[in-house]
């Protein structure tokens, strides 16, 4: 996921954010619509229509990306896999998932839910569109031809459906990581039942088309399309550099195979009991251990979130006393906390564990078990008979 994502909203608890490349696209997309629709509506250069339509065109075009990448996460999150947030960008859009598919059969469908998405609202807007222009003049709007005889909102619509198909045509291409390329590995899975071996199969396809990319890119540069080949060869090279971080990754998936959370936590982990008042808290753990938070459980054991030292520090002196650590605590949301059961490869690119430098680890009623730090999946992925690191 692209870095410094500006948040916009959240969609069932799922962070949608944009990043800021994606303005610049925006622009690019608005400035190109404008003249469009300007030769559409027969308007002159002053007027606002076409813009007016221009922009229309580029929200709803990222807001078919969006309910692309929603479809592979609501699929995702039915399957048990959590999601990190969505970002918009200049190249689409992305789900961070939590962790990898654990199944062809999972990876599959979250893998295809996108694609389908995005055929549906392509069906839908021919349908409409067809509706409302006719099939002639429906074709020349989804090919941008300014000379179509249909309304502005029925060149929109076209428009909007060419643009959806190209989309979903791209994204069928059988190379990793595009959604064509999940699906092939997921093929590839169920076939040899390995899913390293899948993998790297797929992300080699994905090295491929992204080769063939920048070349074709090249060769449009050379011939004068400047801007065409330009775009079409940053695509390759990010396609190549993903398929190749992929393999990477497959290399310490295959090392963390079998080895759970519980495997590597620390199973005697000091927690505060959250009816106890501030004052104790400074007294029994901040002052003692020299922490800067500790889990906080009630009266089952059950984890219910952290205190930190600056939180607890903000409590005026006079009230430590009477207020209890309960009151103050940040509650768990499901980012600060991990089962014990599963496999550590799932907080690989966790950005809970990023962000805090530890998880909890709790069992399936929620009761603390332990704690997983940053630095204890760091020597899980030392080679246990040489301690040297696996190669990045």
């Amino acid at each position: 996921m692209p870095a410094g994502a500006l948040t916009l909203f959240h969609v069932r608890g799922i962070r949608i954010g944009v990043d800021y490349s994606l303005f610049f696209v925006l622009f690019l997309i608005i400035i190109w619509l404008s003249g469009f629709y300007r030769d559409v509506l027969g308007a002159d250069e002053g007027a606002t229509g076409p813009y007016l339509l221009a922009l229309a065109s580029a929200l709803l075009f990222f807001g078919s990306i969006l309910l692309h990448e929603l479809g592979h996460a609501f699929v995702a999150i039915r399957r048990g896999i959590g999601i990190d947030g969505i970002t918009l960008w200049m190249f689409g859009g992305v789900a961070r998932l939590q962790r990898d598919s654990d199944s062809p059969g999972t990876e599959f469908k979250i893998a295809v839910a996108g694609p389908l998405v995005t055929a549906a609202i392509t069906l839908l807007c021919v349908g409409a569109g067809i509706a409302l222009a006719g099939p002639d003049a429906f074709r020349e709007a989804a090919l941008t031809d300014g000379q179509t005889e249909s309304s502005g909102i029925a060149a929109l619509i076209g428009w909007l459906a060419g643009i959806n198909l190209l989309v979903l045509l791209f994204n069928l291409v059988p190379a990793f990581p595009l959604d064509g390329g999940r699906i092939a590995r997921a093929i590839a899975w169920k076939l040899t039942g390995d899913r390293g071996r899948a993998t790297r199969f797929a992300a080699t396809l994905g090295r491929g088309f992204g080769f063939l990319l920048i070349g074709f890119g090249a060769y449009l540069f050379v011939r004068g399309d400047l801007i065409g080949g330009l775009w079409l060869a940053v695509v390759g090279f990010i396609l190549n550099g993903s398929a190749r971080g992929a393999i990477a990754q497959t290399q310490i998936t295959d090392r963390l195979e079998g080895v759970s959370v519980g495997d590597v936590m620390d199973r005697e982990p000091v927690a505060i009991p959250e009816g106890m008042s501030i004052e104790r808290a400074f007294d029994e753990y901040f002052l003692r251990y020299r922490y800067t938070w500790f889990p906080v459980t009630d009266s089952a054991s059950r984890f219910a979130g952290l205190l930190d030292q600056a939180t607890a520090e903000a409590v005026p002196e006079p009230e430590r006393g009477s207020t209890t650590v309960g009151e103050i605590l940040a509650r768990d949301e499901g980012s600060l906390t991990v089962r014990e059961d599963a496999p550590l490869e799932s907080l690989l690119g966790n950005e809970g564990l990023r962000r805090l430098g530890a998880l909890i680890a709790v069992d399936p009623e929620g009761r603390l078990r332990g704690v997983v730090t940053v630095e204890a999946v760091g020597r899980a992925l030392n080679d246990p008979a040489t301690g040297e690191s696996l190669p990045s």
